[in-house]
């Protein structure tokens, strides 16, 4: 671009955004003052400190709910192709396992006929005993099926984390049954922490009234005294209380029905007081069906928690309504009852919601107003485990990072000062440009959002270096062509054409190596691929564009004859 106005146009243009982006950086605008962007640079754990986290991943509990769907489904299968069998059902001593009990020896032949025809590489006929086969997921399935668990509860966290607002988590898997959540600046630790681990797993359930409502009581009251313990005594947590008494009443209740419990509306929590419930284990119907979920307020004023199916989701909601009328439908969140409408008739809406009840109306839109993010970000595919927490300060301590600020000032007071008794005039355009190339970088990692790790800081102190770099090299060339005689204005522009390649050769290497940290890397050595990155081309911008214009202007306009010494 020839036209030096234009060009100042675009520099006093890139400028005034650059401004408008770094200012908040260095001065605190408050809620009632205005100004372009409030963003500030997001520093990562290691500068700021943070919360660290390692979820353990019920990746087994999946497998054998998976195990349990494909006995339902084979049963069936079975079913419609005429094979004669008694029962399908997991192993007690073994829940990822399925025993096939069949009738006659013909109907074994039959069943490995169709394992081989329908699950060729899925399922594993581990051995027959008689008229008893037991079959198992091959291992490379299992596998694949953890990755895929392992992978979704990364991603279902990283959205709960985005809703939360914290910049560049570093979420990441260890092994196949863990995962590390890193969460650098986090104010509400305690928040935080209870938006990761709630599974926020929605269930449709049918309500069994096999078992009488004072005799359910009586059983639960017999386990609780047999066992020594109940929901909330010696910290025993929900979770934990549920599995148990579902354990001791195991063969007490009608099969393929457990026991959850819902929280009455004059109840503070369910410790308070709790409603027991008889339901199917599980339907075909889940919050995986889910298309959104937003609160609402209700028919008398309170918070309600609405949700609407996808079209899959429709179909089902629709047929378990038509097959079940005149029965209770449980909602159920997290294994608690949220409530349990009767099905007047088929439904085939797209929306439900979910009741809180009428207790305090800021709690209660607090709580639905979580409801609804955890239902939005996806439900877990497992239930997790916290297994470690820690509060991480700052790596190098604020001493350490003051002393390193004080390095770095120093550090680049010496260069500008190198700069301006080397190269004089030329030096005193290169440090315009080295300050401007700092400003830009900054004003860019702000508008990205970017987290700056101590990694980071590297990459940029890299950067203003291969920024001083690429200006030596233009001002070589251009003492250059002046010692052989040329004019001011012509050695600037084959200075900079001959300096171009140079320049562009370097930093284009150093793009494309950058490009590759940061696709593979994770955390700290992502963000000193940004850093770079963006370093570089900020560089290259004030190097070549910036210095040249100043040049231009000062030999165009300001008749400059003599810019450095040669």
């Amino acid at each position: 671009m020839e036209s030096i106005k234009a060009r100042v146009g675009i520099f006093i243009l890139s400028i005034l955004i650059g401004l408008a982006w770094v200012m908040p950086n260095f001065i605190n605008f408050g809620d009632e003052d205005w100004w372009f962007s409030k963003k500030k640079i997001v520093y990562g754990l290691d500068i700021q400190g943070g919360l660290h986290l390692v979820m353990g991943v019920d990746t087994k509990g999946v497998i054998v709910e998976k195990t349990n769907r494909l006995a339902k489904s084979l049963q069936g299968e079975l079913a419609d192709k005429k094979v004669g069998f008694e029962s399908v059902k997991s192993q007690d001593e073994d829940k990822t396992r399925l025993d096939v009990m069949l009738k006659t020896d013909a109907d074994v032949a039959s069943l490995e006929k169709y394992i081989e025809e329908f699950y060729p590489a899925t399922l594993q006929i581990l051995e027959t005993d008689g008229t008893k086969v037991t079959l198992r997921y091959y291992d490379n399935v299992v596998r694949e099926y953890k990755k895929q668990v392992i992978d979704q509860a990364i991603e279902v966290i990283r959205n709960r984390i985005d809703e939360f607002g914290v910049a560049e988590p570093s979420i990441s898997a260890q092994g196949d049954n863990r995962i590390l959540v890193q969460l650098p600046g986090i104010k509400d630790a305690q928040r935080a922490k209870e938006l990761i681990n709630r599974t926020a797993r929605l269930d449709f359930r049918i309500v069994s009234t096999e078992v009488d409502p004072e005799k359910l009581g009586q059983m639960i009251s017999d386990a609780e005294a047999a066992g020594n313990y109940g929901l909330g005594k010696e910290n025993m947590g929900y979770s934990a209380y549920v599995k148990r008494l579902n354990e001791d009443l195991a063969g007490k209740l009608p099969e393929g029905t457990v026991v959850v419990f819902q929280k009455p509306e004059s109840a503070a929590n369910l410790e308070a007081g709790k409603i027991p419930y008889v339901v199917s284990k599980d339907t075909d119907l889940g919050g995986n069906e889910l298309e959104d979920a937003h609160v609402r307020p209700g028919e008398y004023g309170e918070p309600e928690v609405i949700f609407s199916f996808n079209p899959d989701g429709r179909r089902k909601f629709s047929e378990i309504t038509e097959k079940n009328v005149n029965k209770q439908m449980a909602i159920v969140l997290d294994e608690v009852v949220q409530s349990a409408p009767v099905i007047q008739g088929k439904i085939s809406t797209s929306t439900a919601r979910i009741t809180l009840g009428g207790r305090n109306y800021q709690e209660t839109m607090n709580e639905a107003n979580f409801i609804a993010t955890a239902l939005r970000a996806g439900a877990l595919p497992a239930a997790l485990e916290q297994l470690e927490e820690r509060t991480v300060g700052p790596t190098l301590g604020a001493d350490a990072i003051n002393a390193g600020k004080k390095a770095g000032m120093v550090g680049a007071i010496l260069v500008l000062i190198f700069m301006i008794i080397y190269y004089r005039g030329l030096g005193v355009v290169a440090n315009i440009a080295l300050c401007l190339n700092v400003m830009f970088l900054l004003a860019i990692l702000t508008s990205l959002g970017a987290t700056l790790t101590l990694p980071g800081v590297a990459g940029i102190a890299l950067t203003i270096g291969m920024a001083v770099d690429a200006n030596i090299i233009i001002f070589e060339r251009i003492k250059e062509e002046l010692r052989k005689g040329a004019g001011i204005q012509a050695a600037i522009k084959d200075g900079f054409g001959n300096a171009l390649s140079a320049i562009m050769d370097a930093n284009i290497t150093t793009i494309a190596t950058s490009v590759v940290l940061m696709y593979y890397g994770t955390g700290p050595v992502r963000g000193f691929a940004v850093s770079l990155i963006i370093g570089v081309l900020t560089s290259m911008f004030t190097a070549i564009f910036v210095c040249k214009l100043i040049m231009d202007i000062m030999v165009n306009w300001m008749k400059v004859k003599k810019i450095t010494a040669v």
